[in-house]
């Protein structure tokens, strides 16, 4: 399932209709967005991520769209870029897209459809070229029924969708992953270590990640700082 999905983000690099991610905290969807990007025929063109949910509310319009000389207390002289401008010419990754406020969303729809922007305070028309991937992990389609996502504009945005599964629905893949984060860690701290006793792998398999590939990529982390052998031992699970 997860190599069908890889497949079909191949195909979608390809394009440059707008691509949204779905799926829990911690599946990799900034991953796969940054892979579509790379694979994609803007991948010489800047890649811009940014994440809706940590920018404040009375930021975000100006983080995005940028901001003219003078248009607020504390605005940069000369104005200032958003991540828009930043990315033209290659990919904006736009996570926690459920986040964004209403009113940010009208704009961001106008963005996205006329392919300029214009800066907070400011009114020259800026012409951009950017492919859009969102991601979220949240019902988006329940949030524009509730009323708090336009309709509009996850229509827009979902041109292509991929749903990643959790981790606990590709559990094949967690012996590979506990092998790739191992060496990953082992390097880092100049350990020598060849993999994980079998307890280790049972434990892993049986577990059912509420934090996806994230939180185990945290836990062998963990296990290698501690560990004092060759081999990952079951009384280092957390």
């Amino acid at each position: 399932r997860f190599k069908k999905i890889l497949d079909e983000a191949c195909v979608m690099s390809q394009s440059a209709s707008n691509v949204l991610l779905l799926g829990e905290s911690g599946t990799g969807k900034d991953i796969v967005a940054q892979a579509i990007h790379n694979a994609s025929p803007r991948k010489d063109g800047p890649y811009v991520a940014i994440n809706c949910a940590a920018i404040p509310r009375d930021l975000i319009a100006s983080e995005l769209f940028g901001h003219a000389e003078g248009a607020f207390t504390g605005s940069r002289r000369g104005g200032s870029q958003g991540k828009f401008e930043l990315a033209d010419g290659g990919t904006i990754f736009l996570d926690e897209i459920a986040e964004m406020p209403l009113d940010i969303q009208a704009v961001l729809l106008r963005v996205i459809e006329d392919k300029y922007v214009v800066r907070v305070g400011g009114n020259q028309v800026r012409s951009i070229d950017v492919r859009v991937i969102s991601a979220t992990n949240r019902d988006l389609l329940g949030e524009v029924h509730r009323g708090n996502f336009r309709k509009d504009l996850y229509f827009r945005l979902n041109v292509f969708n991929l749903h990643l599964p959790a981790l606990r629905e590709r559990t094949d893949d967690i012996p590979f992953l506990l092998e790739y984060f191992i060496q990953k860690y082992a390097k880092a701290q100049n350990k020598i270590i060849s993999g994980a006793d079998e307890q280790v792998i049972d434990a892993f398999m049986n577990y059912r990640w509420p934090g996806n590939v994230r939180e185990l990529q945290n836990a062998v982390e963990r296990m290698v700082n501690y560990a004092s052998s060759d081999r990952l031992t079951f009384n280092l699970v957390p």
